[in-house]
């Protein structure tokens, strides 16, 4: 879990830890059925901790989500959960998928959160049924307008203070123009990442929503990256589009991969 560490609001963090959504509200339960939980376990020489973080389904042995999630120090598990909606009830929808590679972007770099995405092989193949089901990405270079209205699910915080609820909850917010995260996020790349948020700052994904989809007209355009503590209007996602050739490429390589085996961020 990333610990809410006592710092200044102006440093910038990746929303990653055990967080909630603030100022959404509760799903209709397996509404949003490509959603996916991922169990993180890290074991190092301090330890072992645990951390959460959100993905999304693409392909019935793919899930997409932050690099920042699984970019730890130590023998790093992952576990996904599909088909949750009550994350700590064992529901009888849920499938829980032990991750057995994963491909974290080649420029992936953490100090500026840029190439910010990661594609997780499952060890088998989600059944796909009512609950379970994967969710478009947008063409190569395909991009939504400022203006856009989009949904972000998850199983994030609910309050800065870290109030925590245990079910599913969505937010919508509203494509920005880039020059509003130009100003107030130094690396930020027009390019490869999404400036997303609410007039009001009322709402926004936060600290546990790391990963999970930024939904725009029913496709995946973005995933939970980064933003402020305690600023609640702009929040910088990675921008599929700019990716999609190299998660095809990576789609196609673990097809080819023997299974199992062990997991990778190279």
């Amino acid at each position: 879990m990333l610990l809410l560490l006592l710092i200044s609001s102006a440093f910038v963090l990746p929303w990653a830890g055990a967080g909630r959504i603030i100022g959404g509200k509760v799903v209709v339960p397996h509404s949003r059925p490509y959603m996916a939980y991922l169990k993180i376990r890290v074991t190092n020489e301090t330890g072992t901790f645990h951390s959460y973080c959100g993905g999304f389904l693409i392909r019935p042995d793919a899930v997409l989500s932050a690099a920042h999630c699984v970019d730890k120090e130590g023998r790093v598990e992952v576990t996904v959960i599909l088909g949750a909606h009550n994350i700590h009830v064992r529901e009888r929808s849920q499938q829980r998928i032990r991750v057995v590679r994963w491909v974290i972007h080649p420029n992936y770099d953490h100090d500026g959160n840029i190439n910010d995405i990661v594609l997780l092989k499952l060890e088998t193949n989600a059944g796909i049924n009512e609950d379970v089901q994967t969710i478009s990405l947008p063409s190569r270079n395909e991009r939504v307008r400022a203006g856009t209205e989009c949904e972000v699910a998850g199983w994030g915080q609910t309050s800065l203070e870290g109030r925590r609820t245990d079910v599913l909850r969505e937010v919508e917010l509203k494509v920005q123009n880039d020059e509003s995260c130009q100003n107030e996020f130094r690396r930020y790349q027009r390019r490869s990442m999404i400036c997303v948020g609410d007039e009001n700052r009322a709402k926004t994904p936060y600290n546990g929503d790391s990963g999970g989809p930024l939904v725009c007209n029913q496709k995946a355009h973005g995933i939970v990256s980064y933003g402020k503590r305690h600023r609640l209007f702009h929040g910088v996602f990675t921008r599929i589009s700019y990716f999609v050739r190299w998660i095809r490429r990576q789609l196609r390589r673990f097809a080819l991969q023997e299974l199992p085996a062990s997991p990778s961020s190279q």
